[in-house]
């Protein structure tokens, strides 16, 4: 029982960082509603662009980060006029393919900067880990998992409390009818993706904070597992973000200890297949689509 209560702790850490990264993807597939693939990608060139800066010059952390926030959000700008300036809202597909296509362009970049296969990252402090009875806790992921819940917090107060929120939501429900309205709606969206990838900047500063290292594979993990742990938990959903990743972590946790570390990814695919079967919305996306439902009749 000590074994398993362990694992479920262990689990909630190690998905405090799917929730981060998942609530960049919410943002931009449930509440933006656009199709872009190179999310990850962006987050991966300022996580870069950081490294680079404390391997050849020995900055300190804070100035990697605030490098990785500029450059994390001049990669979200770049990607916003190529993949979705530049092509009409209704070619879906040609906004995806591009994206896609933006994506191995900034993996290249990166890559390019950091030729070698693992780089060290300076941690933000020295927390290190404590024991609560029987069970061991690392301070640096709980402090993930708090910045998780702030950041949503956050998130749904200017969703849904400020003007720049009700605009934005007018823009992804019907830019037509927002510009009637007098809404920028370039200028809105042009912001959106501003904010979302300052949101994918913290998500990775703050996840390679806690691992001290970084890897060309950065990119291409942070766009599966914030893709997953955003399918779990339901489009659109914020809280759902953070239950998605929570669980997403607990079951890999388990898969690891029971089956062995070459199931722990089987396992996160095979949740996600019993999940869109099970609950095509995920845990909590069908509640947030039946509000918006009921919304949209009183309207």
């Amino acid at each position: 029982m000590i074994d398993f209560v362990q694992n479920t702790v262990d689990g909630i850490m190690f998905g405090s960082s799917y929730a981060l990264l998942a609530i960049g993807f919410t943002i931009i597939f449930g509440v933006m509603r656009r199709l872009n693939l190179a999310y990850g990608a962006t987050i991966m060139l300022g996580a870069y662009a950081g490294t680079w800066l404390h391997v050849h010059y020995q900055v300190n952390a804070l100035v990697v980060a605030m490098t990785i926030l500029a450059c994390t959000v001049l990669a979200g700008i770049y990607v916003e006029r190529l993949c979705f300036r530049a092509v009409r809202r209704d070619a879906v597909l040609a906004s995806m393919v591009s994206s896609f296509v933006i994506w191995m362009q900034l993996e290249e970049v990166a890559i390019h900067l950091l030729p070698e296969r693992t780089y060290p990252f300076p941690s933000l402090f020295v927390a290190g880990s404590f024991e609560l009875g029987p069970f061991l806790f690392r301070a640096e992921q709980i402090t993930m998992l708090a910045l998780a819940v702030v950041m949503v917090a956050a998130l749904n107060l200017l969703l849904h409390r400020t003007r720049y929120g009700l605009a934005l939501r007018a823009v992804c429900e019907s830019p037509q009818a927002a510009g009637y309205m007098g809404i920028d709606t370039r200028w809105v969206m042009l912001c959106a993706f501003a904010l979302v990838s300052l949101v994918g900047g913290v998500a990775g500063y703050a996840i390679l904070a806690t691992d001290e290292q970084v890897t060309p594979f950065f990119g291409l993990w942070a766009t599966f597992k914030g893709l997953i742990a955003m399918m779990l938990g339901g489009m659109g959903s914020l809280p759902g973000a953070i239950l998605g990743g929570l669980v997403l972590g607990v079951v890999e946790a388990h898969a690891q200890w029971y089956l062995g570390n070459e199931y722990k990814d089987l396992s996160a695919y095979v949740l996600l297949f019993a999940i869109l079967v099970l609950r095509p919305g995920g845990l909590m996306g069908r509640r947030i689509l039946g509000r918006e439902e009921l919304a949209f009749r009183r309207v």
